[in-house]
């Protein structure tokens, strides 16, 4: 068995975007700790990007390596440089950029064809459908990656339904997910746009990915069973094919030494559970105004806090704003500023961390809950407002900041009011054993022996199985 899982080499297919760049990173790590030779398809603005991260890999001794293609952006009408969805300048280059993904289907084929023998199996992110042809076309089984939860998963089919038949009206109107045990309402100017009306960007995409999903091997979801058992349970009857949990993936990250950052120094002169973390991912835009009210409720609040402010909104205005307006001064010693990228899983794992206020992303819901960090919530787009609902209303580890739909302000009085009720009104002791209870639950399924790990061997089986059987 070792030397048949030696001479296995996995190919995977990222959707070139931090989302699931980062995940499939990590899926890399993991696979290869088995023994399994590894390739990650990547591009070279990309493949500068994490080279680090392989390279530390690569000194791990795990057979990982990053195969650059090059990124069709002038042939999609894409600014050149344009290789990642987070350097997209405007929605409307969105269609552009699927199209990009798409034209790397003749690189990738004859990257393929020249290669004997052909890899055993491919994974690829749901997003690129076309993946599935260039595995049919060379006998490969192709594995679903999915950077979302089965919740998500399980609750967009139910919503898609309601939409088709049409029960929902207004976009102020709720209505409630039917057939699942916890109460779980939405309104339609919560959902991502891919369901909206005016989604003709999105349509066709979707449509292809639910019309390949049933030719693939499997899916795998950066998720784990004990998170939302019954949830996992019902997306693997509504797939009728095989699924398997294997996260969080980010768990797979080797703690780096704790004083790489200076913002670690600060944090061990705080207060065990005391200091808000504040971050909003790296497709998130905010405007000037909306930073500034941030910060007014963060500093009215009181309470410490870490403030990432990244490159988008790092601009000369912002800069401006908090140099004449003295902000950091006169926070000094209790608010920390960060600009640009800072170490999330180091900070979020720290003792003096107390709360997280997160876009709800779900790399960073899981990034928090493996941290056991309770969470306040401010969703702003995609399947965010999803994610939203499963830490409040499903895992009960957070508060709402109270934003009804996709881009909703916030005012600066609400941030200070969603602060002081994580860390200090009602039922807090509660709601930190609950998440401290599931960071615990989390490393236990990515432990040897726990349901993540098994699911990877279950996996790395199946690739045997199909190679044997074909």
């Amino acid at each position: 068995m070792a030397s048949e899982i030696q001479q296995l080499h996995f190919l995977l297919v990222p959707l070139m975007s931090q989302s699931h760049i980062i995940p499939l990173t990590d899926v890399a790590k993991l696979i290869a700790r088995r023994g399994v030779t590894v390739s990650l398809i990547t591009t070279p603005l990309n493949a500068a990007r994490y080279k680090p991260i392989i390279d530390n890999a690569i000194e791990e001794n795990l057979k990982i390596q990053m195969i650059s293609l090059k990124f069709p952006c002038q042939e999609a009408g894409l600014p050149e440089g344009c290789e990642n969805m987070d350097t997209i300048t405007s929605p409307q280059l969105v269609n552009q950029f699927f199209l990009a993904c798409e034209l790397l289907q003749t690189q990738l084929e004859k990257w393929i064809g020249e290669l004997e023998p052909k890899p055993d199996c491919m994974i690829s992110s749901n997003a690129l459908p076309w993946t599935q042809e260039v595995a049919q076309k060379f006998n490969i089984p192709r594995y679903i990656f999915e950077t979302i939860s089965c919740f998500t998963l399980l609750c967009s089919r139910k919503i898609m339904k309601i939409i088709q038949d049409k029960t929902i009206v207004s976009n102020s109107e709720s209505f409630s997910i039917p057939d699942i045990p916890h109460k779980i309402e939405f309104t339609k100017s919560q959902l991502p746009e891919s369901m909206g009306e005016k989604s003709d960007n999105y349509k066709g995409l979707v449509e292809k990915i639910l019309q390949v999903e049933a030719s693939a091997q499997g899916i795998l979801v950066n998720s784990f069973q004990n998170l939302e058992p019954w949830y996992v349970e019902e997306y693997k009857k509504t797939v009728k094919k095989n699924l398997w949990s294997i996260g969080p993936v980010s768990l797979s990250n080797n703690k780096p030494s704790m004083n790489e950052h200076p913002s670690i120094a600060w944090l061990d002169s705080m207060k065990p559970r005391s200091v808000i973390y504040v971050c909003f991912g790296s497709l998130c835009r905010i405007s000037f105004e909306q930073l500034k009210e941030i910060g007014s409720g963060l500093e009215a609040s009181n309470f410490p806090f870490i403030w990432i402010i990244r490159g988008q909104e790092s601009s000369a205005e912002v800069e401006k704003w908090l140099a004449e307006d003295k902000f950091e001064e006169r926070v000094q010693g209790r608010g920390l500023v960060i600009r640009g990228w800072a170490p999330q899983v180091l900070i979020l794992s720290h003792s003096s961390i107390g709360g997280f206020l997160t876009h709800c992303g779900w790399n960073s819901t899981l990034e928090g809950v493996c941290a056991g960090v309770p969470m306040i919530t401010w969703p702003m787009f995609a399947e965010q407002f999803y994610n939203e609902k499963f830490i409040v209303h499903v895992l009960g580890i957070g508060v709402r900041i109270g934003v009804e739909k996709s881009g909703g302000f916030v005012e600066g009085d609400q941030v200070k009011r969603a602060i002081e009720r994580l860390m200090n009104e009602g039922e807090v002791e509660e709601r930190r054993k609950r998440a401290l209870k599931l960071g615990e639950t989390a490393k236990e399924a990515v432990a040897e022996g726990g349901t993540s790990h098994l699911n990877i061997s279950m996996l790395i089986q199946d690739v045997i199985q199909f190679n044997i059987n074909n």
